[in-house]
């Protein structure tokens, strides 16, 4: 009776690490799907501050992209928070 129940044992053991390995691996594949939209929305941030710059303000490039100013603002936000960003990090180590 013992071998049996080591190996139901196992076996539950064996089903409970795949159903694991598949949420990891789920996990992980969300994972870098987010930083792939996360990466795409700072290139859309950047390509949309240059348009405010092209077309001249906000309003007219909201007209020229056909593209609410609330989004316009929102993506403008975003590339300044990244630029600040980038310069904190390229100035953490100097001055220490």
């Amino acid at each position: 009776m013992s071998v049996q129940s080591a190996e139901k044992a196992l076996s539950r053991k064996q089903r409970l690490q795949e159903k694991q390995r598949r949420q990891l691996a789920v996990v992980d594949t969300v994972d870098k799907a987010e930083a792939k939209v996360r990466k795409a929305e700072v290139e859309l941030a950047v390509a949309v501050t240059e348009a405010v710059q092209v077309f001249g303000d906000e309003q007219s490039a909201s007209e020229g992209l056909d593209m609410p100013v609330e989004a316009i603002r929102r993506f403008l936000g975003m590339a300044r928070d990244e630029a600040a960003g980038a310069d904190r990090v390229s100035g953490a180590g100097e001055g220490s």
